[in-house]
């Protein structure tokens, strides 16, 4: 038997349906804080709570395209954000409808814009990662694990310049790790080992117009590197004295 004559008499009817969706984890920075996108479901089931933005996959998609769609879709945002994917969940009885398997994918920029509802989204909205209400489905745990996963790629990868805009200063940059980390950092210690990695960050050559908010000189402007790795990695303060 042949490839075409085996799949003429092919029925994928012999075995359980699975269905496949997307979730994404969308992060932004707001105020100085971390928040994390959520969208309130309009229907069944668990209709009135709080849920990550996502939905079934299309027959002729793309996992990363789904989830670029549905985040439009639900959401009103742009789907040309930076998006990679985090993990699969498939434990039996994790949607009450069938057997459903989750691609879940985690999607950040700097300054992202107030959401709008939209397909069988209720609403939409910005929620402080230490303020979040009681979420749908297996959620929580998706989204846990999306944290956990940003906060360690700041250590070993330039993931936190896509928080920030086309140039920031060293100031500016450690906003971020301060606002995905939760804990302060020290000015000094913290530009000193920034500017050690080669790589993580090149000057611009050009300067802040005014100074800091208590006057003084005007910060440097950076950009973006070339490096892909951080090394010496920037550890959390934690993970630092781990390793002393």
């Amino acid at each position: 038997m042949n490839e075409a004559e085996f799949l003429t008499g092919y029925d994928p009817r012999a075995y359980p349906a699975v269905a496949v969706t997307v979730d994404v984890v969308a992060l932004t920075i707001r105020e100085g804080a971390l928040h994390v996108l959520l969208v309130r479901r309009g229907e069944q089931p668990h209709a009135g709570r709080w849920a990550l933005p996502g939905g079934f996959i299309r027959p002729e998609e793309d996992l990363p395209q789904a989830a670029a769609r549905e985040l439009a879709e639900e959401t009103g945002l742009p789907g040309r954000i930076h998006i990679e994917q985090l993990a699969s969940y498939g434990t039996p009885g994790r949607d009450p409808r069938m057997r459903v398997v989750s691609v879940s994918y985690l999607a950040f920029a700097p300054g992202l814009p107030d959401p709008r509802a939209g397909t069988d989204a209720a609403d939409a909205a910005w929620h402080r990662v230490e303020r979040l209400p009681d979420l749908a489905f297996d959620h929580a745990r998706i989204l846990g694990e999306g944290l956990e996963r940003a906060r360690s790629k700041l250590e070993y990868t330039p993931l936190a310049t896509a928080f920030t805009g086309e140039t920031f200063t060293v100031s500016e940059l450690r906003s971020v790790y301060e606002a995905v980390w939760g804990v302060p950092l020290h000015a000094g210690n913290f530009h000193r080992k920034v500017l050690s990695v080669p790589g993580f960050v090149e000057s611009t050559g050009e300067t802040t117009e005014t100074g800091g908010a208590r006057g003084g000189p005007r910060a440097k402007l950076y950009r973006a590197g070339d490096a892909r790795l951080l090394h010496p990695a920037l550890l959390r303060p934690a993970r630092e004295e781990e390793v002393r």
